[in-house]
C-alpha cells in the first residue's frame, strides 16, 4: 500500500481551500468525480485517494447512493472513517505503532544527526502552526514527516523495512482521529512530539522510547482506545 503521493497531497490540499473560502459549503454535495478531476487537473485515482483523506480528516463524508458531501464543522466532530477496518482493528494498530515507533525513536536516538534534527524541527514547527491555522492537509503531512523521519533514521534497516511495509496503515491510524481532537489535547500532542525531539537531540534512548510511547497512547486514546 502507497502513501499518499504529491498529486494527490495537493488535491487534498486544494480541495480543503475550496472548502475553508466556502466555494464547497457545509452540508452541500460536492461536484461529480469527473468533474473536480478536469478542474483540478488530476486522475480520478488520484481524486479518490484526496477524497478519502479529506474524509478521514472529517472534512467531508460520503453517503451510498447519495454522493460525497462537505461536513458540517459546527456539528459535534467525530472521529474519521478508519479505512482498514476490513484488515485490521483500529486498536491493534495502536498497538503496533506502541511497540515499533517506540524502538524507532530509541535506536535513532544513538546515531540522529545535525540534518535529522533540522527536518525534525522544520517538520514540528509546521505541524504547529499549520494546527493553529486550521489547515488539516499540512498538519497532518508534517506530522506524518516528523514520524517518518524519525523511522528512516533508525540504524537497523531490518525495522526500517518493517515499518515501510506498513506505513500506509500506520500512517492513517496519524490522520484517523484527528477530527474528534481537542484543541487542548492537540496543544498537549505539539508538547509531545518535543519532548520526542528534545530525547533524539540528547542522545537519550531510552527517555525518546517512552516519550514516543506516551505520544502513541495519548494518540489512541483520542481515538477512544485504550492502550494501558
Amino acid at each position: 500500500m502507497l502513501e499518499k503521493t504529491p498529486v494527490t497531497q495537493a488535491a487534498a490540499r486544494k480541495l480543503q481551500d475550496m472548502i475553508r473560502d466556502g466555494e464547497l459549503a457545509p452540508g452541500n454535495r460536492i461536484p461529480s468525480q469527473r468533474i473536480l478531476s478536469e478542474r483540478l487537473g488530476v486522475s480520478r485515482p488520484s481524486l479518490r485517494e484526496a477524497l478519502l483523506t479529506l474524509e478521514t480528516l472529517g472534512l467531508v463524508r460520503t453517503l451510498p447512493a447519495r454522493g460525497t458531501f462537505v461536513v458540517d464543522r459546527t456539528d459535534a466532530p467525530a472521529a474519521g472513517a478508519w479505512r482498514f477496518d476490513a484488515a485490521y482493528d483500529l486498536a491493534d494498530v495502536f498497538a503496533a505503532r506502541l511497540f515499533l515507533e517506540s524502538e524507532l525513536a530509541r535506536r535513532a536516538a544513538e546515531v540522529v544527526d545535525a540534518a535529522t534534527l533540522a527536518r525534525l524541527d522544520d517538520a514540528l514547527d509546521r505541524f504547529e502552526r499549520s494546527w493553529n491555522d486550521g489547515d488539516l492537509v499540512t498538519h497532518v503531512e508534517a506530522d506524518l514527516t516528523f514520524h517518518r523521519t524519525i523511522a528512516e533514521a533508525c540504524p537497523n534497516p531490518m525495522i526500517r523495512g518493517f515499518y515501510r511495509s506498513v506505513e500506509a496503515i500506520l500512517t492513517e491510524s496519524q490522520r484517523q482521529p484527528i477530527p474528534s481532537t481537542a484543541r487542548d489535547r492537540m496543544r498537549r500532542s505539539i508538547d509531545e512530539h518535543r519532548e520526542i525531539l528534545a530525547a533524539l537531540r540528547g542522545g537519550d534512548g531510552d527517555a525518546a522510547a517512552a516519550a514516543m510511547r506516551t505520544h502513541v497512547r495519548n494518540t489512541a486514546a483520542s481515538a477512544g482506545i485504550d492502550l494501558e
